[in-house]
């Protein structure tokens, strides 16, 4: 499916790292970033796991009332009316009551999670972007800059899930008091449906929202685009990155292996697979048509343009230059060192015809060198190279101006000004 995203272009949301280049591809770099830097994303884990505690205890909390209810009120199937009365769906009734109580402390709970979700995906980001880099600072920068586009996602879809829980109870309680359940049914279907559209629809909020500076209209919009680009790759990819909540609904001793996972390495794993495959969607659509706006824009260019381009060019390589200090071999040009020798390599026996051609050879290689380097004498870099240290030189050894006042002293912050 083509799509059209143009908000993102130019907006990427890099201010502590510069993205660089790919050279194996998308998906062999984050493998190689996965198994180098495994340590890196424990400890990445562990602070979102921190920030997952609070839900964590309100799961627990509520596991522990409804089981103190069960002790205590007349559950026993065993004992039959008249020693007590009709209790038909009054379990059901107190998990629908208390999910609504504790399922709603969860919502509340995202917000929290959300701050370890921004910092451990813009983090994790950062490592796919730079081959592994990270620093514990990323982590809480990565707070300050996407957890208002993190909690946003993360809220819609807690209230998805709130419903379907709630709606869950609710078919049950119908159910258990001998009803007709089949509307309660059937909205619990039709919810359970759209938590899940909903769920990787937050996905793309999330990834765009941590990736892009843009406002809530440009994320809504163009996270759907992306989504509705890839459906296949994205159904795919969510699956996948979720492999450690497969393994823990198997239950038994694969929830224990779950739970291991995810105290260690689960969280990162889910969001290193996600955003490296959100990455390869804003490869697919946003970067290319960015390279294509910058050719186009280079090829529109002027004469006089192309020429002020190559002379700042050279202004810009000959500072650069000039903070190393100066040296011959980049004050004027050198001629590239050619493929194949220039001069043959004599042997352990040689005759004087063989001497003779070599020091043709190195005569030949002289003259060549003196002309590549007249040709090329006035090439910008080399004159901005040359004019600097003669500026700096100048003002060293003459440290008064024309007026007769002090001249400015020369350091390595004034240097290049």
């Amino acid at each position: 499916m083509a799509i059209k995203v143009n908000d993102l272009e130019g907006k990427e949301l890099a201010d502590s790292y510069i993205r660089e280049a790919v050279p194996a591809g998308r998906w062999s770099d984050t493998w190689d970033v996965f198994k180098s830097n495994v340590l890196k994303l424990v400890l990445i884990n562990v602070f979102i796991l921190i920030t997952f505690v609070p839900g964590v205890a309100i799961v627990w909390v509520r596991g522990a009332y409804i089981a103190g209810l069960d002790s205590v009120y007349p559950f026993n199937s065993s004992i039959l009316y008249p020693f007590y009365p009709d209790v038909s769906g009054l379990a059901e009734g107190v998990r629908l009551s208390a999910d609504l109580l504790f399922y709603s402390l969860l919502i509340v709970a995202g917000f929290i999670a959300s701050l370890g979700i921004a910092g451990g995906g813009y983090s994790i980001k950062k490592m796919l972007a730079g081959h592994g880099g990270f620093k514990v600072k990323d982590f809480f920068y990565g707070i300050k800059v996407g957890y208002l586009n993190t909690v946003v996602p993360v809220t819609i879809f807690m209230m998805f899930m709130f419903a379907s829980l709630v709606l869950g109870d609710w078919k049950d309680l119908v159910a258990a008091q001998g009803g007709n359940y089949a509307g309660a049914l059937t909205a619990f279907i039709f919810m359970v449906i759209a938590t899940v559209l909903a769920g990787v629809y937050c996905g793309w909020l999330y990834a765009v929202g941590i990736s892009y500076k843009v406002t809530f209209k440009q994320l809504f919009k163009n996270s759907f685009l992306m989504m509705m680009g890839t459906p296949i790759q994205t159904v795919f990819m969510a699956g996948f990155a979720l492999i450690p909540v497969w393994i823990m609904l198997i239950g038994g001793i694969f929830q224990m292996i779950g739970m291991f996972l995810y105290i260690f390495l689960g969280f990162s794993f889910t969001l290193i697979c996600w955003l490296a495959f959100t990455q390869w969607g804003f490869d697919l659509y946003v970067n290319p048509a960015l390279k294509a706006a910058t050719e186009k824009a280079k090829a529109n260019r002027t004469e006089k343009e192309v020429k002020e381009d190559a002379e700042a060019d050279g202004k810009r390589a000959a500072r650069e230059l000039l903070a190393a200090g100066k040296s011959e071999l980049i004050a004027r040009p050198v001629m590239p060192v050619a493929e194949k020798p220039a001069v043959t390599k004599l042997g352990k026996t040689f005759t004087r015809a063989n001497l003779a051609s070599v020091n043709g050879e190195k005569a030949k290689l002289a003259n060549d060198l003196a002309a590549y380097e007249q040709a090329h004498k006035n090439d910008p870099v080399y004159v901005e190279y040359n004019k600097l240290f003669a500026e700096r030189e100048k003002a060293l050894a003459d440290p008064v101006d024309k007026k007769g006042k002090k001249k400015k002293k020369i350091s390595a912050d004034n240097l290049l000004k």
